[in-house]
């Protein structure tokens, strides 16, 4: 008896669907109402190429996209979003708010001071460095947020 290795895709359409409903379930655990301009912000930092991104950069994107929300809608279920910890805000270089989908994974960053790039990474000899540290000044750590802020070699 021949084995069928074949998997059926689904059309786009019901995979949109789905991760609609994936998107609908995470904003009702978060215990907010599932509302247009909500759902179209979570697709939007969920679907771009840009993990890192400010309310302005959600904005435009959004308004690229023919979507009718406005900046101060943005910012406020930005806000919303960071309560329930769906996103994480990040200040870096500046003061500049972005944000990004908080996935519970960490990592740390890097932040090119010439192009604004942000470069995630975890690294298990800093983590276990952090830890000895804070253990050695007789403290139990609770959390922590490294950002290195760097050039590109000349």
């Amino acid at each position: 008896m021949a084995l069928n290795h074949t998997r059926q895709i689904q059309p786009c359409e019901a995979l949109s669907e789905k991760l609609a409903m994936v998107e609908n379930q995470e904003l009702r655990k978060a215990g907010l109402k599932v509302t247009l301009p909500r759902v179209k912000i979570l697709q939007m930092l969920d679907s771009s190429q840009d993990r890192h991104m400010s309310a302005e950069d959600v904005y435009k994107a959004l308004m690229d996209a023919g979507e009718d929300v406005g900046l101060a809608t943005v910012y406020r279920v930005l806000t919303q979003f960071e309560s329930a910890g769906l996103v994480v805000r990040h200040n870096f270089d500046g003061g500049h708010a972005v944000f990004e989908l908080a996935d519970g994974d960490h990592h740390d960053h890097m932040v090119c001071l010439d192009t604004g790039e942000v470069i995630e990474f975890f690294d298990p000899e800093i983590e276990r460095r952090q830890r000895e540290i804070v253990k050695e000044h007789g403290y139990e750590l609770v959390d922590h947020n490294l950002v290195l802020y760097v050039k590109r070699k000349a």
